[in-house]
């Protein structure tokens, strides 16, 4: 295979994936990393399609999580700097391939963080992303209860990786999210 188009990439996803919260989440990701790209002058399918496949493996491998995705991506032919960007993002968790490049860095810190930008948008009276604000979710990151599940130290690294402050990648996240907002459920009643 060449480069993987989106479709190619969504096709796999819903072949390994039947969860609707998982393909949210990779939606989301997805969203993010275009985003991303885009600010940054990168290539946006690419960074796009990583963040697409991130999570190919977890709902039907979750103890085998990126190891299988490398598999898989490997079996379908998928560019080796694409695999290693999906394996990288389980760095210091389930792989010990460390983030290097942006794009694999900016994979690595907000893979978490829009669980937590998910968890802070359905609590809010509109369950929306498109009227949120960096500062209600910095409010939901200090209550460690709140979205329990995320990793907020791998954030943190990955933020620090990226020389950016939390706050800034907090607002990217947000900004990403309302890209994908009707996608991933979370466009409230805004219209």
């Amino acid at each position: 295979m060449s480069v993987p188009t989106r479709e190619e990439a969504m096709a796999l996803l819903k072949r390994y994936n039947e969860s609707e919260s998982l393909i949210r989440h990779a939606l989301a990701v997805e969203g993010v990393m275009r985003y991303m790209a885009r600010k940054r002058g990168e290539d946006e399918e690419k960074w796009g399609v990583i963040g697409l496949v991130h999570d190919l493996d977890y709902e039907r491998f979750p103890d085998q999580h990126c190891r299988k995705s490398e598999e898989i991506l490997t079996q379908e032919g998928w560019p080796e700097e694409y695999i290693r960007a999906v394996v990288s993002h389980g760095w210091g968790i389930c792989s010990d391939v460390e983030p290097r490049t942006d794009l694999e860095k900016v994979l690595y810190a907000v893979d978490e963080l829009t669980g937590l930008v998910a968890a802070a948008a359905l609590v809010r009276p509109s369950r929306s992303v498109m009227d949120m604000k960096p500062k209600s979710v910095k409010k939901k990151w200090k209550d460690k209860r709140f979205a329990a599940g995320v990793d907020r130290g791998i954030v943190e690294k990955g933020a620090l990786m990226l020389g950016v402050e939390l706050s800034e990648l907090i607002a990217d996240t947000i900004m990403g999210m309302r890209d994908v907002a009707e996608a991933i459920g979370l466009k409230g009643g805004q219209g």
